[in-house]
């Protein structure tokens, strides 16, 4: 197990909800944003200019909560970036800021916009939950004041935030979150001193609050499950889908299962940047997702979750990674290994030769163990076996060990880890499995046309196999088991060298 560790600064919000009847399920509502961007331009754009476009952006965003809350919706969650975008300068954000006071002030903006200054975003997003009766879940930016006497303080004399805002169904600010583990392009914000946990009170569960980084990390997203025992995760993202390991829609559903709880995750919806995927996660199955490179709309996803999973009979029980892969003979087949790099990480591959077979790479401390039957052996289309166990550098730096089976992108071996979109060859039985020195992973399984595989034709096993069932012949894309190494991470995600591409 990972030795956990608390943060240094823990934030912890109450809702006055003693009072109020407390429920069996909810209905919960995410949006996929297709975000309405600001003008390029070399200069700042003018207070004015900064709210006309924010408020366009919030005229989309209340359309689709006053319908999620006819629909019987107690809760919406709307993009990371969603109100202005994501290309900024430090210069150019600041017209988009307000002032955010901490949630302890019992503050209510629709009734007392002007009690922190100018604050009209803010103001709108509470009257759009009071008014619809409805918890609303936005990202925006904050501003707080620094002085010189601050080692920290930028030249600028103040300290810029991304920014969670939760409004309650009676407009009151509930939550605020400073996003702690910044994705390398984004220098218009600072990095929050220390990590916040943030959660929150409701009749129809206990709620933990980040954004789309952070959830690679064990501050704060391990701790706000597993020490402060949330129910649900709301998780605003502006998620760039790199195939074929780091898709939003697998990610975050092997997310929330194999951190068993709800993950409530909108992302924005730009296909030029490849921005797609959001959904609605349980700790037993994908309630609803969304995932569309053709259109360039929006779209609005409901769904019910249980309000305290933790307390349900089909409560999956706890996972050991490696008890399976520890506990057999590795495969000792004729079989040749070589190189291939996904994300920038070199992975370790062998080529699957046969219809069937047993086949085991390694890396490192990591063995993978693969078994299998095609429903037939294509020519045109290769698959392959890798393992990866190292520290990722590229846009951030977190250490990994990772198991997939893969189909390469043509039947040239130097293309296996390059995306690929669609696959003819069908998977009737498999077993994957690692030598996994961490507690923390995270099963996903990708079909044709990057669509996920319905848990109905798979399971992972409690000795840690991610396997076949019911025999369905399944169009296999990738087949991963992704394994977090927090204790042998960089202090911070963020803070790592590499190019500007991939996931926020």
């Amino acid at each position: 197990m990972v030795p956990l560790h608390f943060p240094k600064c823990v934030v912890v919000f109450a809702l006055f909800a003693q009072t109020m009847a407390v429920l069996d399920s909810f209905t919960a509502a995410v949006y996929e944003h297709a975000v309405l961007l600001p003008n390029a331009t070399e200069s700042p754009a003018s207070r004015e200019e900064a709210l006309l476009l924010m408020n366009r952006n919030l005229d989309v965003l209340e359309k689709a909560t006053k319908l999620a809350a006819r629909q019987g919706a107690q809760i919406i969650v709307t993009p990371e970036d969603g109100i202005y975008g994501w290309v900024f300068t430090r210069e150019s954000i600041y017209p988009y800021l307000e002032d955010i006071p901490a949630p302890e002030v019992n503050w209510i903006p629709c009734r007392d916009p002007q009690r922190f200054g100018y604050t009209p975003v803010q103001e709108r997003l509470s009257c759009l939950a009071k008014d619809n009766s409805i918890y609303v879940v936005a990202n925006i930016g904050d501003k707080k004041p620094c002085n010189s006497s601050d080692p920290l303080c930028s030249p600028d004399g103040r300290y810029q935030y991304n920014t969670d805002v939760v409004f309650d169904s009676e407009g009151r600010l509930v939550a605020r979150y400073h996003k702690y583990n910044l994705f390398a392009p984004e220098i218009q914000f600072d990095f929050p001193k220390d990590s916040e946990v943030v959660t929150f009170d409701t009749p129809f569960g206990k709620f933990g609050i980040f954004t789309c980084f952070d959830i690679f990390s064990h501050d704060p997203a391990v701790v706000v499950v597993q020490d402060f025992e949330v129910d649900s995760v709301l998780y605003p993202t502006a998620w760039y889908n790199t195939l074929p390991l780091l898709s939003a829609v697998p990610f975050h559903s092997a997310w929330a299962r194999a951190m068993r709880v709800n993950l409530l995750a909108a992302n924005t919806h730009n296909t030029r940047m490849h921005m797609t995927g959001s959904g609605i996660y349980s700790p037993e199955a994908v309630k609803v997702y969304h995932y569309d490179m053709e259109t360039e709309s929006g779209q609005l996803l409901l769904s019910e979750l249980r309000c305290r999973p933790r307390s349900q009979p089909t409560y999956p029980a706890a996972v050991d990674w490696s008890a399976y892969a520890r506990s057999v003979k590795p495969f000792l087949s004729e079989q040749t290994h070589f190189p291939g790099l996904i994300y920038f990480d070199e992975f370790t591959f062998t080529k699957l030769k046969g219809k069937t077979g047993n086949y085991t790479v390694c890396q490192k401390d990591l063995c993978c163990h693969l078994s299998y039957k095609m429903s037939e052996k294509r020519v045109d289309e290769v698959y392959a076996l890798g393992a990866f166990d190292g520290l990722h550098t590229v846009e951030g730096q977190y250490y990994l060990q990772i198991c997939t089976l893969l189909k390469c992108q043509t039947t040239d071996l130097r293309t296996c880890g390059e995306p690929v979109g669609s696959a003819f060859t069908t998977f009737e039985e498999f077993s994957l499995s690692g030598t996994f020195g961490t507690s923390y992973v995270f099963p996903q399984i990708i079909l044709s046309g990057s669509q996920l595989a319905p848990e109905r034709h798979y399971e992972v096993s409690r000795d840690g196999r991610l396997q076949s069932r019911g025999g369905a012949p399944l169009p296999v894309l990738v087949m991963t088991l992704y394994g977090r190494v927090f204790e042998k991470d960089p202090p911070r995600l963020g803070q790592g060298p590499g190019k500007l591409q991939g996931p926020p």
